[in-house]
This record gives C-alpha cells, sequence and structure tokens, in this order.
C-alpha cells in the first residue's frame, strides 16, 4: 500500500487525498500512479497569504462581556459594569474601554464563537497554541512535558529547518535570525507560585527540544510586581535569550572562542561517526549561541532603536513593548511571534475577584497595544502580509461574582484576527442573549490552526514524524476559517 504523507481532504468529486494515495498506482477508477499525483497536486495549498504570523495570547481568559460580546440588554447580573461604544464594524458591540480599537475596527475580524470543552489554563494554553487536546487530564497538571504536542510556531521552525519535510535531523541550520520567539518570557515564569511553572503549548514537544522557541526573559522587581500594570525602564527590557549570558556580558571575543570550542567538539563527534548523539538540546543551545553572534537578531531585540513616539503608542508596559518587539522582529524576517501576557500577579486576565484591574489596567493596555500594532502595521505597509491573532485561552462566566469578577467559561469567547487578506470590519459568529452559548456552529481551536497554518500556506493536513518516527497529522479535525479572508 502507497500512503504519501500529506492531505486527507477531498478531491475528484468527493474521494479523499488519502483514500486515492492509499490505493496506489494500480487503476482505482482507471487512474494511474501519475494521475494520481496530478490529483494530489491539484489539492495542494494556494501560495501563502502571510509571510508572518503575530500571535498575542492573554492568558487567563478575557471575559467576552467586556471587551467584543457586550450585551447591554442582558439582566443586571450578566451585563457586566461597561458600555457599548460607536464602531466602524456593524453588529460590533465593543467596550467602552477599548475605544482605540473601536474607531479602527474595520481593519480587523471578531470571531464571536470560540468554543472547546477544557476548561482549564494550561489545557487551554495548550490546546489554543497547538490545535491539539492536551493529553493531560483537566487538572491533571500544570507543565508542559515532552509528549506535549507542538506548537504551531514549533511546526514552522521544523518546516524552516527540514524544507524538505522529512529530510534527516540532523545540525539545525545557524541562520542570523530566529524563525519562532516566544516574548517577553516563557509562558508562567513571571507568575507568583511557590515553584516557577512552565505552561504547555508553546514547545516543540514531541518534535523535540530542537524545534523550542527562541524566548527572551525580562524580570519583574519582585514577588509584587506587576511589569504589565506600569511603565518599564529600558534597563529592565533586555529581552536577552533566556537560558544564555547578556548580551552585553558576551563579547564577540567570547563568542568566537565558543564557536571555536564548538567546531572542535563537532570534529571529534565526526571523527567518531557519532554526530546522531547530539542531542535536541545541545542543537538548540548552538541555534541560540548563532543568534546572540548575529548583528540582525541583536537589532532586532534593540527596542532603543525605535523613536520614543512609536514607544509610547504602543504603551511602555511590559505587553506594548513586547508587541512593538513583535513588529521588529517580523519586519526583519521572523515568521512566528508569540506576545504572552502573562499573570504575574497570579490573576490579570484570570479576573476571578473583581474587574478593577480589568478596567483600569487590562483592557486600556490591549486597548493601546492592539490598535497601535494595527495601524503601524498598515502604514509600513506589512498589515497585507503579517496575519495578526488575539485571544485567551478561554472566555469568563456570564454570570458575573461579587465586584463583577467572573469564572473559568471556555464554552463561549472572542479572537480579533487580522492582515494577510482578513476582511476588516467584519464579525463571524452569533452567540445568545447572555454571551454563553454559540447560536451558529462555533469554532474550535482546531478551525483557528488551521487557520493560521493555511495563512502560512502550510497544509493544515500535514503529516510530521512523531518521536517514533510515525507519521501524524497536524490537524485532523478542524479546517481553516475561509470566510474570514476577501
Amino acid at each position: 500500500m502507497l500512503e504519501i504523507l500529506g492531505r486527507s481532504q477531498s478531491v475528484c468529486g468527493g474521494v479523499s487525498r488519502r483514500e486515492l494515495l492509499q490505493a496506489g498506482g494500480a487503476g482505482l477508477f482507471g487512474l494511474t500512479l501519475p494521475k494520481l499525483l496530478q490529483a494530489e497536486a491539484a489539492s495542494l495549498p494556494t501560495a501563502p497569504r502571510a509571510k508572518s504570523v503575530i500571535f498575542l495570547f492573554l492568558f487567563g481568559g478575557p471575559s467576552q462581556l467586556e471587551t467584543f460580546d457586550l450585551k447591554p440588554a442582558a439582566t443586571s447580573n450578566i451585563r457586566g459594569p461597561y458600555s457599548p461604544i460607536d464602531c466602524r464594524t456593524p453588529d460590533l458591540r465593543i467596550s467602552e474601554k477599548l475605544a482605540r480599537c473601536a474607531a479602527i475596527s474595520d481593519k480587523f475580524a471578531v470571531v464571536r464563537t470560540l468554543s472547546h470543552s477544557f476548561n482549564d489554563h494550561s489545557g487551554g494554553s495548550h490546546y489554543l497554541q497547538t490545535g491539539k487536546r492536551w493529553q493531560i487530564p483537566l487538572g491533571g497538571g500544570f507543565n508542559a512535558t515532552p509528549q506535549d504536542w507542538p506548537s504551531m510556531g514549533s511546526v514552522v521552525e521544523y518546516l524552516s529547518q527540514n524544507p524538505k519535510r522529512h529530510a534527516a535531523r540532523g545540525d539545525v541550520s545557524l541562520n542570523d535570525l530566529p524563525t519562532y520567539v516566544v516574548l517577553p518570557n516563557s509562558l508562567g515564569k513571571l507568575q507568583t507560585f511557590t515553584t516557577q511553572l512552565r505552561r504547555p503549548g508553546e514547545y516543540g514537544g514531541w518534535l523535540g527540544r530542537g524545534y523550542d522557541p527562541i524566548t527572551t526573559a525580562v524580570d519583574k522587581k519582585n514577588d509584587q510586581d506587576n511589569p504589565y500594570f506600569r511603565d518599564c525602564a529600558d534597563a529592565e527590557l533586555t529581552f536577552q535569550i533566556d537560558g544564555l549570558v547578556s548580551q552585553t556580558a558576551m563579547s564577540l571575543d567570547r563568542l568566537g572562542r565558543r564557536q571555536s570550542l564548538l567546531a572542535q567538539f563537532d570534529q571529534q563527534l565526526r571523527r567518531l561517526d557519532d554526530e546522531k548523539s547530539l542531542s535536541a538540546y545541545d542543537r538548540f543551545q548552538r541555534r541560540a549561541l548563532a543568534l546572540v553572534g548575529s548583528e540582525r537578531t541583536r537589532e532586532a531585540l534593540d527596542l532603543r532603536k525605535e523613536p520614543a513616539a512609536v514607544r509610547d503608542r504602543y504603551g511602555r508596559h511590559l505587553f506594548g513593548q513586547s508587541t512593538l518587539l513583535a513588529r521588529r522582529l517580523v519586519q526583519a524576517g521572523v515568521r512566528y511571534v508569540t506576545v504572552h501576557w502573562d499573570a504575574p500577579d497570579g490573576y490579570s486576565w484570570d479576573s476571578h475577584v473583581n474587574s478593577k484591574d480589568v478596567g483600569d489596567h487590562l483592557i486600556p493596555g490591549l486597548d493601546q497595544s492592539l490598535s497601535a500594532l494595527l495601524m503601524d502595521l498598515e502604514e509600513r505597509g506589512m498589515l497585507d502580509e503579517t496575519l495578526v491573532v488575539c485571544l485567551g485561552e478561554m472566555g469568563r462566566t456570564p454570570r458575573g461574582n461579587a465586584n463583577w469578577g467572573r469564572d473559568h467559561w471556555s464554552t463561549l469567547f472572542p479572537a480579533v484576527i487580522a492582515g494577510a487578506g482578513v476582511r476588516g470590519g467584519t464579525v463571524h459568529g452569533q452567540s445568545d442573549k447572555d454571551a454563553a452559548y454559540a447560536t451558529t456552529p462555533p469554532y474550535h481551536p482546531e478551525d483557528l490552526a488551521a487557520t493560521i497554518y493555511h495563512a502560512l500556506g502550510i497544509d493544515h493536513e500535514l503529516r510530521l514524524p512523531d518521536a517514533q518516527g510515525r507519521p501524524v497529522g497536524l490537524i485532523e479535525d478542524g479546517k481553516p476559517m475561509l470566510e474570514l479572508f476577501g
């Protein structure tokens, strides 16, 4: 039986590509192998819509009722403390706290009806960043594992390192720019817990550590500090590559000596004919080391190159400056950048207790940074080639708690999607009167992942080798949201 790793979607009048290819070269429907391959070629994805993706991840779960799906006619215990304001999008009820976004709502689409059943932060984080349900049971863990599904960014990294898809996993190509970057920290690093968390979803998982993101590191002042809620000084915004010494301490001479040692080490490995023993972690370290020594990488990570007015436009808080850095990175050529709004105080977007932080810091900070990013990309001619996705891993319960805190609600939550041909000024999906359930077929994380892959020109049913070398499909139960695109 012949099976070519790739799509399984329907071709030739409803017969799936997988069925055609499994039939082999012998005469199914009178088709020879060349004709089968010709049918396969006809089903391949179109040219990419996006050169890069900026994934703004609002960890903790913003409330749909305080952001992009207000229900002013709902009962008083549901509708929330904020009123909708006019915007450029018909049928979009946008919060008064999102005035900047309201003024440019013709630049983005809102998907109101994302939904999944993994009502948990770590599981939701994995689901939204991979398009696959976490293998850890609900409530069964907090931290990433080597068995996790690879993130979308890690898949992009894998394909960049293996352009023929199934090339041998040898040494990585030491390019002078990363393919996949996470800002400003690994998710969970700033959270206030007795032990530091390493939330799942953003890593290479079973693809291997060699396909983890290049992650920067920005520390907070103390356990009570929240750099997302205040202006940050330049001395704090070092954005060093996590796990390596600072850029200032790493002189070019030291880099040269380290690279020389690595070269000697590799020479010995070749002499022993044992290159395959080089671990994925070693490859990751070599890749990170090459990037620290790269002038292009250092230039892209240096926010001081930006005019003060541009930095002010994004907001001098950690999310604003990280979002600006994401723009600098994709402008330099990075393909996938994730920006986390983490929860350094233990709550942030996970707003069970009250809405004071939501109204004073969270929504205004998002409004400032998201609107600045979209306008900045457009003014630079980059919006048409950059897909921007902004969402959390869940929403909040329709019924509020005291002082308008709300609990977890993964059944319904919104996403903002823009750029790369997405039709702005549109709303997709309808919710009920309480923003509790979708009244039209909901979208799922699989559909979001398929859409992102589609925008990048990656077959969302591509099959990659897992840790045992077995072919597995990227996304098997989702489909791209083609209705988003013009």
